[in-house]
């Protein structure tokens, strides 16, 4: 997509808010097949291609922890077999590391390590099975406090451990990966969806240079009331030009729309708090003012039909095949509900 400069954004007025939020919730709700519903954050994670043998690559796992010893994260390994080139490889990390496990299986392992320089595989996840560590990622993957809603009908509040988590990663976690696989330090790829999105976009404002790419799908830019689309975006924009990177955005085209109308609902309340602070266009239009800066290749994609839940494989899929070269399976189901993407 070619990115064009936006115009000066306008302050927001609540009659606008209140009539754009009255919009949302009259539009009719996109039609939605089992595979693109929200998935049960609490279920286990199950047999993963970590815990079988490949022709492909080779697993191993590793767990740090917080100096504190109360936090503890778990991340997966996988080496392209074969010899490493001359620089080492490639490394493609991916957040909530249980969860994008259940997303691999040996035929996409085959593809990846056909390529020219196969990527080297780093998931970043928790010590335990869950697929999703609702409270973990909440603490750890936001850079400033807020809250989100739960399924029980009411909300998480708290967060703002994105930087401790930035310095795990940098302190502990990549000098462990480099112990266990040779990998490039110019061709590092960060890929998260929602949070883990939301914390994509602060890495590259507060840490350009950990990595080259920076992928954020359907990043969560309402948390904080908004906070990352204004004073952290503009020192990046302020004091990073010239610096190279590239951003990937997605968004599903779903995700523009509201499709629950109980307005008594607490989670409907928040989530109009969250419209008002970042509207259903803050990603394009962050991908667009993103395109201005000196250094960034920017691209914006938006997912056809897709909602929140299924942008997870899309998104995850999507940057593996700008990144790593890849076919492009974002459109294929998940395996998270027990279906095969290859048939």
């Amino acid at each position: 997509m070619m990115l064009r400069r936006p115009s000066a954004p306008r302050p927001l007025r609540l009659a606008t808010l209140a009539a754009a939020a009255g919009l949302l919730f009259a539009l009719q709700a996109m039609p939605q097949t089992a595979s693109a519903q929200q998935r049960d954050p609490t279920r286990s994670i199950g047999e993963t291609v970590a815990s079988q043998p490949s022709a492909h690559y080779a697993f191993n796992r590793f767990e740090v922890h917080s100096a504190d010893g109360q936090r503890t994260w778990r991340v997966h390994v996988a080496a392209p077999k074969g010899a490493a080139p001359e620089g080492g490889w490639p490394a493609f990390w991916m957040l909530d590391g249980n969860a994008a496990l259940i997303e691999f299986d040996e035929a996409l392992l085959a593809e990846l390590a056909a390529q020219p320089v196969p990527q080297a595989l780093v998931f970043v996840g928790y010590a335990n099975d869950l697929r999703i560590d609702s409270e973990a990622r909440t603490r750890d993957y936001t850079p400033f406090a807020g809250e989100r809603p739960v399924r029980s009908g009411g909300t998480i509040t708290g967060g703002g451990g994105a930087d401790a988590l930035l310095e795990v990663i940098e302190r502990q976690i990549r000098p462990e990966v480099e112990r266990r696989v040779a990998t490039d330090p110019t061709q590092q790829t960060l890929w998260g969806h929602s949070l883990a999105g939301l914390f994509a976009l602060h890495a590259l404002y507060t840490r350009t240079g950990a990595f080259d790419t920076y992928a954020a799908g359907s990043p969560s830019l309402w948390w904080g009331d908004g906070a990352l689309l204004g004073e952290p975006e503009q020192r990046f924009v302020d004091n990073n030009a010239g610096r190279p990177a590239r951003v990937l955005i997605g968004l599903g085209e779903g995700e523009r729309q509201v499709a629950h109308r109980d307005l008594d609902d607490p989670r409907v309340q928040v989530h109009l708090r969250r419209i008002a602070a970042a509207p259903p266009d803050s990603a394009e239009k962050l991908a667009r003012r993103l395109s201005d800066v000196d250094g960034l290749q920017v691209t914006y994609r938006e997912f056809p039909a897709l909602t929140h839940g299924p942008m997870f494989r899309a998104s995850l899929m999507w940057a593996l095949h700008a990144v790593a070269g890849i076919a492009d399976h974002s459109d294929t189901p998940s395996r998270a509900d027990g279906v095969d993407p290859n048939r």
